[in-house]
């Protein structure tokens, strides 16, 4: 029987509960293969606790995890009719690059779906539960409380800050001493962290779309920026802040593997622009905001428009400062090492208090050791508030 869109959930078992975990860890999966779509795993079996199929999404334009799940229970020959999908995502009701999975889930006879959290995708947005509810297929939502629906959104914040804020979720990452400091008043700052913490750093820039940083970094240390410590399918979009075209054309950054994006307020008919576009790079030109730099509003909305969800920023404390001071960090990634380094460079370029209680809060969401250091999260306060699920389920 049908159960009222508005009706409460039935306490999940114990197996259902196993399942999401077991889904939410093949969406892990998707990291560095999936972009821009979400990172989905799923599960299909029977009551009985037989599991038939699994899978997560893969590339884009590929499938879905649902479609690599029913796939792969099919290539097994196994009898997917009245079989129970878990999936991490609200499934999609839609056509895009690919058919819509609710479909495929119907075709295959699937009479119960299990969801960690609704899907806030315009075309999606609760279609896809009453899609399947309305062909008599018996659908759980876990409330917004719930950890696998928390750790669902958690998996998929740069999808959620995309779809619902129109920018990508904008995460800067930091390596200093104990005392603050990024590097001696040099520039010397190989190596601050150790070679775990170094690593540890590549598999967060592969959760990203797109890399983030300023003309002086590329000026001053020459970086490559790619993903090379980790294995990963896909390279991020290396992005320059470069207000007047000072980047090198043979800079490091710029160079394969992956693309690199040079955003810049200079005029479109110059020689460094040329020599930038001679070499393959592209350029993004914006308009400048009162201090004659690129808007970085209007930077993260450009990103958000070719798909970016996650942006990770490696940057000097200029550009980590007007990141700040324009409210777009939504979380500090923050390598601290077990050393003093005195006079040095800092995080970011802060301007002066009046007191502290003037100062902005932050919320720790991750401690943890890596190596001989220590990764510290922390994000403004109230700044998961967008990640909510859509309110039609």
């Amino acid at each position: 029987m049908e159960r009222a869109a508005d009706a409460p959930m039935d306490p999940l078992s114990e197996l259902d509960h196993s399942r999401l975990q077991k889904a939410l860890a093949l969406a892990e999966h998707s990291i560095g293969l999936s972009e821009p779509n979400p990172r989905v795993g799923c599960i299909v079996g029977h009551a009985d606790g037989r599991v038939i199929g699994q899978g997560w999404t893969r590339e884009a334009g590929g499938p879905h995890a649902e479609v690599v799940a029913l796939r792969e229970a099919a290539a097994a020959g196994a009898d997917t009719r009245g079989a129970t999908a878990w999936v991490t995502l609200e499934p999609c009701a839609h056509h895009g690059r690919t058919p819509p999975c609710c479909d495929a889930l119907l075709d295959a006879g699937i009479t119960r779906v299990v969801i960690a959290v609704g899907d806030p995708f315009p075309q999606v947005a609760g279609a896809g539960i009453a899609r399947l509810r309305a062909a008599g297929v018996g659908v759980d939502l876990l409330p917004a409380d719930d950890p696998a629906a928390i750790a669902a959104r958690e998996l998929n914040i740069g999808f959620f800050s995309r779809v619902v804020r129109g920018r990508p979720w904008v995460r800067v990452k930091v390596a200093a001493s104990l005392d603050g400091r990024t590097a001696l008043p040099d520039g010397q700052s190989q190596w601050i962290t150790d070679a775990e913490a170094r690593a540890d750093g590549h598999a967060w820039r592969k959760r990203a779309g797109a890399i983030l940083t300023g003309v002086g970094t590329v000026l001053a240390d020459d970086p490559r920026l790619d993903v090379r410590l980790v294995a990963t399918t896909l390279q991020p979009l290396r992005v320059i802040v470069d207000s007047r075209l000072r980047s090198p054309a043979r800079a490091r950054i710029l160079a394969e593997p992956g693309r690199a994006l040079v955003a810049t307020i200079a005029p479109q008919a110059t020689p460094s622009a040329a020599a930038l576009a001679a070499h393959g790079v592209e350029l993004l030109h914006l308009q400048a905001q009162g201090d004659g730099r690129v808007e970085l509003g209007a930077l993260l909305r450009a990103l958000a428009s070719r798909g970016i969800n996650e942006l990770h920023v490696e940057a000097g404390s200029t550009l980590n400062g007007a990141l700040h001071a324009g409210g777009w960090v939504d979380e500090w990634l923050l390598y601290l090492a077990p050393m003093l380094l005195g006079p040095g460079r800092d995080i970011a370029r802060l301007p002066a208090l009046a007191s502290l209680s003037s100062a902005p809060r932050l919320r720790f969401v991750d401690l943890a050791r890596v190596g001989e250091d220590l990764r510290l999260r922390a994000r403004p306060t109230g700044r998961e508030a967008f990640a909510s699920p859509p309110a039609r389920s």
